[in-house]
């Protein structure tokens, strides 16, 4: 799965992307210096599993990951081809979901490609361009639709009255990911693979001196999030040069840090779960003496398809799957025996669907 992170030049988006895999990627004070994207591969914060390694001391550990995608800044136009737009609008194509850096300070001396700062102006900027690209789509789908459904085709006839839907919604100005479909409607959506469909993340990159305000005293900040509530799409507030600064820190100096600036945990950390969440995804987990794991599967999966993720012949085989919940696991002090003795290991079978922190031990047969 992968996550697409964009902005317009000069926002903090490829220092965001800097601070979050270490990567190096390039972030100079002009447009366009990431042409071709950056990627990054990305380990999920996850206590649950620091815990699992405290109570077997693992040879192996191994969290669950995110692919990060640093995508070149946008301008006006890039639906029509300005900028860098259609390279722009072919990597968004190929990501899951989608982190939309907004500057919210001012500072003279980092320029900014409108010459003003203006969080709702910039978001609109890159959200029309994404729904012009989506109409051209749509409008292509329209009139192909249209023909097969004169000639009585009934599936062609509800394509057509779908993309009509969605492009009176666009002209509008509303993207596709906050309308809502009926079941027979939604399978015609995906078909059309539209870019305002994927889930978005607002982040809002605040200056060091509106850390400890809250979101009510930071203008900048207030107008995205009044914004942001219409569609309903959340907004995580970062200071991108504090995180870029605790990134090159070992992790006992970055939680003390991060401490004296009134934060639980590191921007960054936050903002990688909250991605993976906005992926639709979710964690189950194995531990052992030989490795401690977090297995990554779409929230829905039942047991079987997800045994498959550690062999294929797990799936094939599948019996039944033994699951505790890690909280309650935890509550015992992580005693396995004794979660065995109270009778709390669940014996789950084919139609079970996986939740997240769950602990499993899969038994199978092939």
């Amino acid at each position: 799965m992968k996550l697409g992170v964009v902005g317009l030049p000069n926002v903090g988006k490829s220092s965001l992307f800097n601070a979050i895999t270490k990567a190096g990627a390039a972030s100079e004070n002009y447009p366009f210096c990431t042409i071709e994207p950056n990627v990054g591969i990305v380990s999920v914060p996850d206590s649950r599993l620091d815990y699992l390694a405290s109570i077997y001391h693992p040879e192996k550990f191994t969290p669950a990951t995110i692919e990060l995608v640093d995508i070149a800044g946008l301008v006006r136009g890039a639906s029509k081809g300005e900028g860098l737009g259609n390279k722009f609008l072919s990597h968004i194509r190929e990501v899951d979901a989608i982190l939309q850096v907004v500057r919210c300070f001012e500072d003279e001396n980092i320029v900014h490609v409108d010459g003003t700062i203006d969080p709702v102006r910039d978001v609109e900027t890159i959200n029309f361009e994404l729904i012009f690209a989506d109409m051209e789509t749509v409008q292509k789908r329209l009139v192909k639709s249209e023909k097969a459904a004169k000639g009585g085709n009934k599936e062609a006839k509800t394509e057509f009255e779908v993309s009509k839907k969605i492009y009176s919604a666009l002209e509008n100005g509303t993207p596709v990911r906050a309308m809502e479909f009926t079941d027979e409607e939604k399978p015609f959506v995906h078909d059309m693979f539209l870019l305002t469909e994927k889930p978005v993340l607002y982040v809002a990159n605040i200056s060091e001196d509106d850390i400890a305000k809250p979101d009510t005293d930071i203008p900048l900040l207030k107008q995205l999030i009044d914004y942001a509530a219409k569609d309903k799409t959340e907004v995580l507030r970062i200071c991108v040069k504090v995180e870029e600064e605790l990134s090159s820190l070992d992790p006992e100096e970055k939680q003390m840090f991060a401490e004296e600036l009134g934060m639980e945990e590191s921007g960054i950390d936050t903002l990688i779960r909250k991605s993976y969440e906005l992926l639709g995804l979710i964690s189950y987990l194995t531990a052992g003496t030989p490795e401690v794991r977090a297995w990554t599967i779409t929230r829905g999966t039942k047991a079987p398809q997800a045994a498959g993720k550690i062999h294929s012949d797990f799936e094939r085989g599948f019996i039944r799957a033994e699951v505790i919940a890690f909280d309650q696991f935890k509550e015992l002090g992580g005693s396995m025996t004794l979660a065995k003795e109270k009778g709390l290991i669940r014996s789950e079978g084919k139609d079970y669907v996986m939740q997240d922190g769950d602990i499993v031990l899969f038994r199978f047969n092939v």
